[in-house]
């Protein structure tokens, strides 16, 4: 049975600002230059094989769908933002992958379709989790798995949108921070008792990227969507501007671990749907 759900029409302003900010800057460099090795760390750790059905939901330019796809399974690669998904289509020519335009609040597939749901850093940011978590259990068949790599509150990234929260406009009510995707509570809640053999693994990414905190900082700032709207925001105050180059330098100094590397903290979520 089809029971694709629909988003109500009030989401449909926050959904267009959502689109907007991953579309602008170049998110395809930060996944290609960043943190290329996520995806394949997760596909790794699923076990994905050659026939399995699997959707990825936020799949951006293909981060773990690109790598699924050499294991010889059939993907499809869904996401909010149509440009990212037009850049994944012409970095992976070679690849059989089915790009699609989807919201992850309301799949537009039915019951039971998937063997495998799986996300790199990408439905952490769908803005009401209890409706992305559903839908991803929705579409798995029973005993399906699901693979979920989100950055932690505690990690680089979890922190960094702490430190942005006071340069951007509060969230519309019922909203909720994307790094609570990391939190091993808030993800059990969101599942309940739907998922057998739920488990936590936490892990990093070495980060040599940047030659120090204003190199990250202009990097985050030109290429990273939620970074370059809260400047954006802030395009007619120098002062605030100024306020956040120092929180964002502070951020990227206290994070070096003394060779200009830094560890982006995050977890890999995984469970079987009853």
């Amino acid at each position: 049975m089809n029971t694709t759900t629909t988003a109500p029409p009030a989401d449909a302003a926050l959904k267009a600002r959502h689109r907007s900010m991953w579309a602008s800057g170049h998110y395809d460099r930060v996944a290609r230059e960043i943190i290329p090795v996520l995806g394949e760390r997760l596909v790794a750790s699923l076990g994905i094989t050659s026939g399995e059905r699997v959707l990825d939901i936020g799949a951006g330019t293909g981060n773990a769908a690109a790598p699924a796809a050499r294991t010889g399974a059939t993907v499809v690669a869904s996401d909010l933002t149509p440009e990212l998904l037009d850049i994944g289509r012409a970095e992976h020519p070679d690849l059989d992958i089915d790009w699609q335009v989807a919201d992850a609040e309301a799949l537009p597939w039915p019951d039971a379709s998937y063997d495998v749901a799986l996300s790199t850093v990408g439905v952490m940011f769908a803005p009401h989790h209890q409706a992305a978590a559903d839908e991803i259990l929705r579409v798995l068949r029973p005993g399906g798995r699901l693979g979920i790599l989100s950055w932690t509150p505690e990690g680089f990234i979890g922190r960094l949108f702490a430190t942005m929260r006071d340069f951007v406009p509060a969230p519309p009510a019922g909203v909720q921070p994307p790094p609570l995707w990391g939190s091993e509570d808030h993800v059990r809640e969101l599942f309940g008792d739907r998922v057998d053999d739920l488990t936590f693994t936490q892990d990093h990414v070495d980060v040599d990227h940047f030659t120090g905190p204003t190199d990250f900082r202009t990097y985050f700032r030109d290429n990273y969507g939620p970074t370059l709207m809260a400047y954006r925001g802030l395009a007619d105050q120098p002062e605030r501007t100024a306020e956040l180059d120092a929180a964002l330098d502070a951020l990227a100094a206290a994070a070096d671990e003394g060779d200009g590397r830094m560890r982006w903290e995050y977890v890999v979520v995984s469970g079987r749907r009853r």
